[in-house]
């Protein structure tokens, strides 16, 4: 039988990402007949964990409008692969910097051209929007999806909104005075998360990446929570209007930049108290009455891998 080779490319930021990776490939990494290779995205200027407020801050525009930062040039090699693994972050409902730099990049469009690709995020909740821009960067260099996985930090919406922010900034991301949840992903997430590389590696052994098609379905690969759609349209359009306005004043790092951003964050701080409660109640009606569309562009968002857990008693 011939060896299968799976390329991995991904950036993390605060480690947790390379855990869930970790996870993920360890059934590959035990599979006599798969080659995993990992090359790791490396931004010339390093981002800072943990981050200082004003420099998370100041990286949403060309975030939310996907210019990229210079990387290192990524060890080319003669590889043929046969899959590719996209581990990544989000970062103002895009994808992180550094893995835009590496779409653009002449490695992607080098090695990534017609090549069956699977995602996966490590996020607080909010991906949707990353995931759209990320599969247009993805049809960009003619790569061609076959799978999103998707892991969410413990807790409520109230609870991230406290505990994400602390470990971004802090680095803590231990139970806050043991009300709150540790900040991330659960432990027990993360280790589940190897029925993904299970499945993987099965269909690597049939062949059925060849159909670029699918392998993680009917694992809970997927989960929308669809309260969350319309906010991050909105959220979107909001970074969209400001996130010009900023890249207009000066580039990334520019102290000229730092009274708009902080009018910003103002503005953010004054909608998240006032418009987004009204809006949040307002969601609540119009799902009810358009529920068949509602559940409709959720399943929509949820492909290609789906929510359904029909294959987990294979895998797990």
């Amino acid at each position: 039988m011939d060896i299968k080779k799976v390329l991995v490319i991904s950036y993390s930021q605060t480690g947790q990402l390379t855990q869930l990776t970790d996870s993920v490939l360890a059934p590959l990494e035990a599979d006599t007949n798969v080659e995993v290779v990992y090359k790791k995205i490396e931004p010339l200027k390093p981002y800072p964990f943990p981050w200082d407020f004003m420099t998370f801050m100041d990286c949403f525009p060309e975030s939310i409008y996907l210019d990229p930062p210079e990387i290192k040039e990524i060890e080319d090699d003669d590889n043929d692969y046969d899959l590719v693994i996209l581990p990544y972050q989000v970062w103002f409902l895009s994808p992180s910097l550094p893995i835009t730099a590496f779409l653009k990049s002449d490695y992607a469009k080098r090695k990534l051209k017609g090549k069956p690709v699977v995602t996966l995020i490590g996020c607080r909740n909010m991906w949707v929007m990353a995931q759209e821009k990320l599969k247009q960067m993805l049809n960009d260099v003619e790569a061609k999806l076959i799978d999103n996985i998707v892991l969410i930090d413990q807790g409520n919406s109230f609870a991230t909104f406290v505990t994400t922010p602390r470990w971004m900034l802090t680095g803590k991301r231990d139970s806050l005075w043991g009300i709150f949840p540790e900040a991330g992903i659960s432990k027990q997430d993360i280790k589940e998360a190897s029925r993904f590389g299970k499945a993987i590696s099965h269909a690597l052994a049939n062949d059925e990446e060849k159909k670029q098609e699918s392998i993680c379905s009917g694992l809970n690969a997927v989960t929308i929570d669809e309260k969350l759609i319309k906010s991050e349209q909105i959220a979107t359009k909001s970074f969209m209007i400001w996130g010009k306005l900023i890249r207009k004043v000066g580039k990334q790092g520019d102290p000229k930049r730092r009274p708009i951003v902080m009018l910003y964050v103002v503005f953010l701080l004054l909608i998240i108290l006032t418009i987004v409660p009204i809006n949040m109640l307002v969601q609540t009606i119009i799902r009810k009455v358009n529920k068949e569309k509602i559940l409709k562009q959720k399943e929509i968002f949820e492909a290609p891998s789906g929510s359904a857990k029909d294959r987990m008693k294979d895998f797990l």
